[in-house]
């Protein structure tokens, strides 16, 4: 990404990236006159995934999600099936509704219901956009043609903040040593595939794979123009290009180390490695301010990139950009070219048999592009009322619930667990919306021309970021956008942060009971909060700083807790012969555990501080067991085994089921909930605890 924090800095969210799956019933669509799907929200509670012939101590996910599958077919357009997708479609119906209204103009529209009106209707307009074909980049692709390699620098840079990912990557991120500076980062970048180890593992997955992407990129190249021989022969040097530059990159596991991506060094440690004076026009072609230092993500990569552009021909880097260029923008491209692209993506990556309905994907590319003017009008009809006032005050008990939870660790010393507390206190709580919205003022956009508001918008947002450098923190700003279906914990921030999007029926219904919603957010305020304190976010101190405040007994500890939870996701065989990554997805089972226990402390105090009976019987369960199921229940799926795939080699995150089994096996209050015998599957006689 360009102009954007780079990977080490990445939030630590709920989900990561993960295709967001539904509850469908033919009716009238979002878009006038055209019959579509309806999408409806999750029940909170779902009686009719659960399956009562499943014994909850043998395998808790079969019983509280057995049926979901079966009840839940995953829809053409989806690579999966599961309480976020559902909302996600959800929420995207209502920003649909939302755009269409905007879109249809009128003197009455506010400035920026014209910009996410006009921005949705050129989105939409396909017959515009295919009259257009490929001239409104005619002038960037002429550059490109003429390309030398003095002119490399400040193209890339043109190119970079245009939103098209050449080379490296080049960004904006706090400091992580000092979290009140805001420093330029350089780091690895440059792929087409997913990430490196998919140019260079071993298998006819992984084989079959990479012969599908050249055959994206020789596709790509044909329709910009190409004879399919020169087309093929230049897919081929492309990819030969990018298994160079993986080979350069560091792995997905090693990158969740922040002290494995921050080496803040003068400029000069890099600039040495360009040509005289070429570095400085690649930031003024970027719009960067001429910088000092960088962080230089990883030192190994810059150097060898540098030589590798050198020994490569430049018909190569042509094509490899001029690929990169026309693949970045399928989507306001021609239809071919934004078939292609789901071909590889959509569907060869993801199993996705049909590409989503276009008001779905320009609802998501206007929340992308203008996310707080539309959220801005989201909020105000969806997020009214006591909702925001309500959660706060889970989220406080389920930090008092931590709070509690350190003071009874056997494990930690009194000296770092003074100095954990004083980092939840410090702990700042975004809900539902920021307190001041984006400024979009500057922003051109017009209701004819797709391609070029995308443009505008990805250098608008690339100058935003890029401005900051040098400049005061704003804690005040938020990540995600309010429609966002997702949480996140930034460590630099030291903030837990919880979109309008998530705060809905099923994660969070006002109408049912509090076992049930300590069950669904409760367990995600948990997660969130636990990430602070996970293998990552235990590096960052209270001011957000990258701090070794634990001593070193403590860390020994520590290791060897998370080390239990590291062995115990190696064994999850979601696919084929693929094994979950214990240490990649070690801060999400960290955070999924102790999110999940926090969770049940806070709604068990809150049921003594209430008066409730948790034992009396709601829809045939108890109070605790009502908080289990929902727990589990935010995990249901139906995964297509492509996507499954993907994501147990890419992401952090396990994949849903051991979401639910993992942490189960885990938690000291479940076995009394569902009168388990001890050394039952669930509730075995070892089991692993770290927060």
């Amino acid at each position: 990404m360009t102009g954007t924090k780079p990977a080490a800095a990445v939030l630590r969210a709920v989900l990561a990236g993960a295709a967001l799956s539904c509850t469908v019933a033919a009716a009238q669509g979002p878009n006038p006159g055209k019959a579509e799907t309806v999408y409806t929200p999750t029940p909170s509670f779902d009686l009719s995934s659960i399956d009562t012939a499943a014994n909850p101590c043998n395998d808790f996910y079969k019983f509280a999600c057995g049926h979901y599958a079966a009840n839940h077919p995953i829809p053409a357009d989806q690579s999966e099936a599961n309480g976020f997708y559902n909302l996600f479609n959800v929420n995207t119906q209502e920003l649909a509704g939302i755009l269409d209204k905007a879109a249809a103009g009128g003197s009455a529209r506010t400035p920026n219901e014209q910009k996410i009106g006009d921005y949705f209707h050129a989105c939409m307009d396909t017959a515009a956009i295919n009259s257009e074909g490929l001239t409104p980049l005619a002038p960037y692709l002429k550059e490109i043609d003429s390309m030398g390699l003095a002119s490399l620098p400040g193209l890339t840079g043109q190119l970079q903040r245009m939103g098209v990912n050449v080379f490296f990557s080049y960004g904006e991120q706090q400091d992580f040593k000092d979290a009140t500076k805001q420093i330029a980062s350089i780091d690895q970048g440059g792929l087409g595939m997913p990430e490196r180890d998919f140019y260079l593992r071993t298998g006819a997955k992984d084989e079959e794979l990479r012969k599908d992407y050249v055959a994206y990129v020789t596709r790509i190249l044909t329709l910009s123009g190409a004879s399919p021989e020169k087309a093929a022969e230049q897919a081929k040097a492309i990819m030969a290009f990018e298994t160079a530059l993986a080979k350069l990159s560091m792995d997905v596991t090693s990158r969740r180390d922040p002290e494995a991506v921050y080496h803040l060094v003068p400029i000069a440690d890099i600039t040495r490695y360009f040509p005289m004076g070429t570095f400085g026009r690649f930031e003024d072609a970027i719009h960067s301010p001429h910088v000092t230092e960088i962080n230089d993500a990883n030192p190994a990569f810059i150097p060898a990139l540098v030589k590798l552009v050198r020994e490569t021909d430049l018909d190569t880097l042509r094509a490899y950009m001029r690929f990169h260029l026309i693949s970045s923008k399928t989507s306001v491209l021609p239809k071919p070219f934004d078939d292609a692209s789901f071909e590889f993506y959509g569907h060869d990556l993801s199993g996705s048999t049909e590409q989503r309905a276009r008001w779905k994907r320009c609802s998501g590319q206007v929340d992308s592009a203008l996310g707080e003017a539309l959220g801005q009008v989201y909020v105000s009809q969806y997020f009214a009322g006591d909702s925001k006032a309500k959660m706060l005050v889970m989220v406080h008990d389920i930090e008092h619930a931590m709070d509690q939870d350190i003071d009874q660790l056997d494990w930690m010393s009194p000296a770092t667990k003074l100095r954990a507390k004083e980092k939840l206190n410090a702990i700042a709580n975004k809900i539902g919306y920021p307190d001041h919205w984006r400024d979009y003022t500057a922003l051109t956009v017009k209701p004819d021309d797709a391609l070029g508001n995308d443009i505008r918008a990805v250098e608008f947002e690339n100058d935003r970021e890029l401005r900051k450098i040098g400049q005061p923190v704003d804690h005040q700003e938020w990540g995600m956008t309010p429609p966002t279906v997702n949480a996140y914990y930034d460590p630099s921030m030291n903030d837990i942060n919880f979109p309008a999007g998530i705060l809905q029926p099923n994660f969070y219904d006002p109408k049912v009971d509090d076992a049930v919603n300590y069950g669904h957010i409760g367990a995600v305020i948990g997660h969130e909060l636990t990430h602070g304190f996970d293998d990552e976010g235990k590096k960052f101190d209270a001011k957000g700083n990258l701090s070794d405040w634990w001593t070193p007994e403590d860390t020994k500890r520590f290791e060897a807790k998370t080390g239990c939870l590291v062995n115990e996701y190696n064994q999850f065989v979601p696919v084929d012969d693929v094994h979950v990554n214990g240490k990649l997805t070690l801060g999400e089972n960290t955070a999924d555990n102790g999110g999940l226990l926090l969770a049940y402390m806070a709604y068990l105090t809150r049921a003594r501080q209430e008066h409730l009976d948790t034992s009396a019987k709601v829809d045939g369960y108890t109070g605790p067991q009502r908080f289990y199921i929902a727990f589990a229940q935010n995990w249901c799926a139906n995964d297509r085994p492509e996507a499954l795939r993907t994501q147990v080699l890419t992401d952090p995150h396990s994949p849903d089921q051991f979401r639910t089994n993992g942490p189960i096996v885990n938690q000291p209050g479940f076995a009394a909930a569902f009168s388990c015998k001890a050394g039952s599957p669930m509730t075995p006689a070892q089991s692993c605890r770290v927060w």
